[in-house]
């Protein structure tokens, strides 16, 4: 990533230690995603993903994406939420915190990760761990995606999530398929199925999907995935979307 901005820098006229430029990206601060919640055909919620706002992390400018899951049935509950730190000019997770109540049952994770030591630490736990140079989270990966070149019928694979052990991070496109748009549009959209050897929503067991649209934005229009208790659909309902050039990501 740093080589590939160093060029971009070189060709539009900067010096070699000149700061590198901020790359272009399908979203801006402000962009929302609302998602209706279902377990299996009954209501369960409402879903958001959004870019929340700018922050400095150690230095770093980041956008600061935060993914939240509410719902409840009669025999269960959840809010639960994601942050995700996430350097503008790299795209490289430097704090990832986890907020869940499920069944008024609190869980609280919250991870600072440091790309440029190779290493990650756990509030309330002594000893560092390991992590790639390059590292993303849970909820940076719903962004990662966006600005990676995918083809259907290709299996791609990452040694980028933050718990080193944890790799490889594996995607798979697995067809195109027609959806519609909250705005009334039919747009073709990739199908993936992204797995992380994790207990979260990535893992191989909740057999996640998530359709994105084939397009500039590639907005996540579908998220599906199996839990014990059933399968959870989020279907996008609403969108704020700030302008972004055409070409951003692409």
């Amino acid at each position: 990533m740093k080589s590939v901005l160093l060029a971009v820098a070189l060709l539009q006229g900067g010096a070699p230690d000149s700061p590198a430029p901020v790359p272009s990206y399908p979203w801006a601060v402000g962009e929302t995603l609302t998602y209706s919640a279902k377990l299996g055909l009954l209501s369960l919620g409402a879903g958001t993903l959004e870019v929340a706002g700018l922050d400095t992390v150690r230095g770093a400018q980041s956008f600061r994406f935060r993914f939240r899951l509410q719902g409840k049935t009669i025999i269960y509950s959840l809010d639960d939420v994601l942050e995700s730190y996430v350097g503008t000019r790299d795209l490289v997770s430097r704090r990832f915190v986890q907020d869940f109540v499920e069944n008024d049952k609190p869980s609280h994770r919250r991870y600072e990760i440091y790309p440029d030591s190779g290493f990650f630490r756990e509030n309330g736990k002594p000893d560092a761990q390991p992590s790639p140079p390059d590292p993303l989270d849970d909820a940076a990966f719903f962004y990662f995606v966006r600005v990676t070149p995918l083809e259907v019928g290709k299996k791609y694979v990452y040694n980028r999530y933050f718990r080193k052990d944890k790799n490889p991070v594996t995607i798979e496109v697995t067809k195109r398929e027609k959806m519609d748009l909250p705005d009334g549009r039919n747009v073709d959209c990739l199908v993936l199925h992204p797995v992380i050897d994790t207990k979260g929503m990535f893992s191989k067991r909740s057999d996640t999907q998530i359709w994105l649209t084939d397009d500039a934005r590639r907005l996540p229009v579908q998220i599906r995935s199996k839990f014990p208790f059933g399968t959870i659909t989020l279907r996008l309902k609403g969108m704020k979307l700030p302008p972004s050039p055409p070409s951003a990501g692409r």
